[in-house]
């Protein structure tokens, strides 16, 4: 058992978080929270902005663009990462939150009131474009510094404000899939079209300037405070000398999250809706349980994990989602199961990796280079299996014909994940309660 695992259990760890910890804990996660909206309603929102952006005869291909610029703010996040992580390792923790939220905010305000293709031309699709790549460049490095934030913040209780981080961050998706609601509920299908999916991103804004607001009052945390006369003068290169095969077990670890991210959060309206026929507005519902679902069931797999050996746990999440992959499409497919039920479930089985996996990967690098491994090894395998999902499972309907062929992909990155899971062993061990670096 890691050192984070057996501290966690040790007797000498408090019981309850202090009130002090508990507030570092939330603001950390609220802007994480805030941010992920941002990002995620392009997502949600992709049919709207291909029609926009993309004007094409053939829907799918339009739709296939849209989700190729979604991959492209994907592109951009293992570069933000490693930029801000530099100064996270370098400089401390709180100056990279309080940048990338104002930046984030302002690139999201900005996505929703560029003009369209019909009014710039090809101008319009340029700026959406550059928008959404310094919206990922900025996201890169907020995800993995929450983690980094709250796991030195308390690190014999690890798994549990892991779990808060993602139940933040869920709930900020969950906010994004009721804002699709209520633009679906209160706005006719050609006003969602012209209008109202910009009112999604123009909210987003304002609370990600609120998010902003909150991140002035966060502090350092204690872990970097005591070795900050020991900061890695070059965090990148000592990460890629000394610490490797981490980084390379912890992006095979975290595909399975990735790619169930990638297809709950992005490909799941457009793929109901457009290839399945289903109602949009049953479909929204289904996609807001599916996220509470998961939410709750990451707050208690988090707890788990500060129990249990962490890679158990996530080892049966990955197998529960490699086998179940095929028979959820298939019933997706056929109408055979009620949406809203359909993607309950699947939230049930995500949840043990879901809640889990952040933990993991935080617990493979020491404090003068943790920012940047934890930045590196999100965002390489995010990019490649989440930001690519949408894509790819797109490109498999339409070359194979099956409408269900998107499993395929959730049950390939789910057995990486449960390979990877068998070396973590022997990589863990990196937070305790005294961390020297």
């Amino acid at each position: 058992m890691s050192n984070l695992e057996s501290a966690s259990l040790s007797e000498e760890a408090p019981t309850r978080l202090t009130r002090s910890q508990w507030r570092m804990i939330i603001l950390a996660s609220l802007g994480g929270a805030l941010e992920f909206y941002d990002f995620v309603v392009y997502g949600i929102f992709a049919q709207f902005i291909g029609r926009a952006f993309f004007p094409m005869r053939d829907p799918i291909v339009g739709l296939m663009l849209s989700f190729a610029v979604f991959a492209i703010g994907y592109l951009a996040r293992p570069v933000g990462g490693i930029v801000l992580s530099y100064f996270g390792d370098k400089y401390g923790r709180r100056r990279v939150f309080i940048v990338s939220v104002i930046v984030v905010s302002m690139c999201t305000i900005g996505m929703g009131i560029v003009p369209t293709y019909a009014t710039w031309g090809i101008s319009a699709t340029l700026l959406m474009i550059l928008l959404r790549l310094v919206q990922g460049f900025c996201l890169g490095g907020e995800l993995p510094g929450s983690i980094t934030y709250v796991v030195e913040t308390v690190p014999r209780r690890a798994g549990l404000v892991c779990g808060i981080v993602f139940f933040c961050v869920n709930s900020g998706v969950l906010l994004a899939a009721a804002v699709n609601l209520s633009v679906h509920s209160f706005l006719s299908g050609d006003d969602v079209a012209a209008y109202g999916w910009r009112i999604a991103f123009l909210f987003g804004g304002a609370i990600g300037l609120l998010s902003f607001w909150l991140r002035r009052k966060l502090e350092e945390t204690p872990a970097f405070a005591e070795m900050k006369h020991l900061a890695a003068k070059h965090p990148l290169a000592e990460l890629l000398r000394e610490h490797w095969r981490p980084v390379l077990l912890g992006i095979g670890t975290t595909a399975v999250v990735a790619a169930f991210n990638g297809l709950l959060f992005a490909h799941m309206p457009a793929y109901l809706d457009r290839v399945l026929h289903y109602d949009p507005r049953r479909v929204a519902i289904g996609q807001n349980v599916g996220l509470a679902v998961v939410s709750t069931g990451i707050l208690l797999s988090g707890w788990l994990g500060d129990k249990l050996p962490r890679r158990f746990v996530l080892r049966f999440g990955s197998l529960l989602l490699m086998v179940l992959s095929y028979p959820f499409y298939l019933a997706a497919s056929r109408h055979t199961i009620d949406v809203v039920l359909l993607l309950a479930l699947a939230g049930v089985a995500a949840c043990l990796a879901n809640g889990t996996f952040a933990c993991i990967i935080a617990d493979m690098f020491p404090t003068r280079v943790r920012f940047s491994g934890v930045a590196l090894t999100f965002n390489v395998s995010f990019t490649v299996f989440s930001g690519t999902a949408p894509l790819i499972a797109t490109w498999l309907i339409s070359s194979t014909g099956n409408v269900a062929a998107p499993a395929y992909f959730m049950a390939a990155c789910a057995a990486l994940s449960l390979v990877a899971s068998f070396g973590l062993k022997a990589v863990s061990g990196k937070i305790d309660a005294h961390p020297a670096g």
